[in-house]
């Protein structure tokens, strides 16, 4: 008896996000919220589209988080680590340690507000074991079908 409204925007940043939140997702009144943000604030930073930092990452989702307690206080929060893989078409080894830090503030906010962490990194890198990372994601950021298969089963069984 779900209904699971969609609101991902490719592209988007933490301060994207929290500038159509009303309307995406405290208008929605939803039970459970699930929120996977992080590599675009990454990305954007790194090819010159974007002057944001680590710091900036994390104040823009801390606050996001709080607006929505404060107006949704029974809500149950999922938060999905953001995740790369790389020898692929966009990411390579150079991404690993700064986008390391992106990972930890998603796990650390995670804990803070007490919800429910999905280890995307985790799942890619056990499933790099049986297939390479184009198979899960070409360009690396982007999944494909299977990628998306995965990340589908890492979710409910975070949940579950």
């Amino acid at each position: 008896e779900l209904t699971i409204y969609n609101r991902g925007i490719s592209g988007n940043k933490v301060f994207q996000l929290a500038e159509r939140w009303d309307k995406d997702c405290l208008d929605l009144n939803p039970n459970v919220l699930s929120i996977l943000i992080g590599v675009n604030d990454y990305w954007h930073f790194r090819n010159g589209d974007y002057n944001g930092t680590p710091e900036i990452y994390e104040k823009d989702y801390r606050q996001l988080l709080e607006r929505t307690r404060t107006v949704l206080p029974d809500i149950k929060l999922v938060i999905c680590q953001p995740f790369i893989l790389t020898g692929t078409s966009a990411v390579d080894d150079t991404w690993l340690e700064p986008f390391s830090v992106y990972q930890k503030i998603a796990a650390e906010i995670s804990d803070a507000f007490d919800a429910i962490w999905v280890p995307f990194q985790e799942a890619f890198d056990k499933a790099l074991e049986r297939a390479p990372a184009i198979y899960w994601a070409a360009d690396g950021v982007h999944p494909s079908m299977a990628g998306a298969q995965l990340m589908a089963e890492t979710w409910l069984n975070a949940l579950a």
